[in-house]
């Protein structure tokens, strides 16, 4: 037995509750692979529904239905959102071309001189922190992207609040306050950069929709860059059919939601969907 395992009695046996605990959980991934496949089809229409990857909604399946610990199951989440946010920033090419996206390079790069920052040290504050602390802010975080859902994604582009240097030291700090919460969540961050890209930058919505992904796709990467120091990023090998297995059912679904864009009622919708982030922060929040 390794000086870090940690024996518990139950009984007349004596278990290595970590190992058995990682080990059990990959195998029981392993026999969830349609679960796997219908929750990221599902979650990624959601998201498709209103724009986004639907990360936010991902996470706390991963927690409560999967039951993933909460830094592997922020590992997970940060991996599949990768695949959908690189499919999604191709998908988008069709709508909005790059050369639209590199004609506003700057923007970009404001934005990711903090992104990049946050996101490395919001990983590594992930990777110290206690676990159930980890779940508490977890929780809170669901509660901002649910505040955000409802109050900062119907914005609509105007002028820009802020110009010359007082416009670039604010993307700088909210893109490090967005870096820090992608990391913190395994998120790809649309539900706060797409409304500061509109009211800071004043982008058009669908401009801003592929800027924020040519924002969140090197964020996530420094995240996850950061994680692979952690020995929980070999949850990844460990469940690699279900990453895989999941990831095509995100990438399905958010082309489902894609094409029903506009259907259902945002009124509706986004409340809703917010209702169900709120649930799911409460559940995380008591999670053990």
């Amino acid at each position: 037995m390794g000086p870090t395992d940690h024996v518990l009695h139950t009984g007349p046996f004596p278990f290595r509750t970590r190992h058995m605990t990682q080990e059990s959980t990959a195998r029981e991934s392993g026999r969830r692979l349609p679960e796997a496949f219908a929750a990221g089809a599902v979650i990624g229409t959601l998201g498709g529904l209103i724009g986004l990857g639907g990360a936010e909604f991902r996470l706390p399946l991963l927690i409560g239905l999967f039951r993933f610990a909460a830094l592997e199951a922020v590992i997970l989440n940060k991996a599949v959102s990768l695949v959908v946010v690189a499919t999604a920033l191709i998908f988008r090419t069709e709508t909005v071309p790059v050369d639209a996206i590199l004609a506003h390079w700057s923007i970009v790069l404001n934005l990711l001189g903090g992104s990049l920052l946050g996101a490395w040290l919001g990983a590594g504050w992930a990777t110290r922190i206690a676990t159930e602390s980890l779940y508490k802010v977890i929780a809170a975080l669901l509660v901002v992207i649910a505040a955000a859902l409802v109050f900062g994604h119907d914005v609509t582009a105007g002028e820009p609040l802020l110009s010359g240097v007082g416009k670039v030291l604010a993307g700088l700090a909210a893109g490090f306050v967005i870096g820090v919460v992608a990391s913190l969540l395994g998120v790809a961050g649309g539900e706060l950069l797409i409304p500061t890209l509109v009211l800071l930058f004043g982008a058009d919505i669908k401009l801003a929709g592929s800027l924020s992904l040519a924002i969140s796709l090197p964020t996530m990467l420094v995240g996850f860059a950061r994680y692979s120091q952690d020995r929980s990023f070999s949850v990844l090998a460990r469940n690699r059919a279900f990453l895989v297995v999941m990831a095509a059912g995100s990438i399905l679904g958010a082309w489902i939601g894609g094409r029903l864009l506009g259907i259902a009622p945002g009124e509706i919708l986004l409340p809703m969907l917010a209702a169900i982030l709120l649930v799911s922060a409460v559940k995380v929040w008591r999670h053990r």
